[in-house]
């Protein structure tokens, strides 16, 4: 049985920081391609950070040069260091994993940055 399960949303005010994390099982997680994505409301999901089984990095432009994806293939862990959190990266974050062929969601943690 696939499990992302997603941790480290919260409350935090504009220019904090967060650290989320996805432990992964079930899966051969060095083989697979990760991402952070989220959902604001009465918007689309969308890619904020995704890293290749290879370590190589993409991020979207709101988030460049603020955010760090990295993973662990050790413990099977990606992270998602978030800076200078602004209002509008409130969203829930979802962790998400694809090898080419199938593909997982986690759950979703909340991330609210707000004064």
């Amino acid at each position: 049985q696939v499990q992302l399960v997603e941790s480290g949303g919260g409350l935090v005010q504009p220019g904090g920081s967060l650290r989320l994390s996805c432990a992964a099982s079930g899966i051969i997680f060095s083989t697979y391609a990760m991402g952070w994505y989220r959902q604001a409301p009465g918007k689309e999901r969308e890619l904020v950070a995704g890293i290749t089984s290879g370590g190589s990095t993409k991020y979207a432009d709101s988030v460049k040069g603020r955010f760090t994806i990295s993973r662990d293939n050790d413990k099977n862990v990606v992270y998602l260091q978030m800076n200078s959190l602004k209002p509008e990266d409130t969203a829930v974050y979802y962790c998400h994993a694809n090898d080419g062929f199938r593909n997982y969601w986690g759950q979703g943690t909340q991330v609210t940055v707000s004064s």
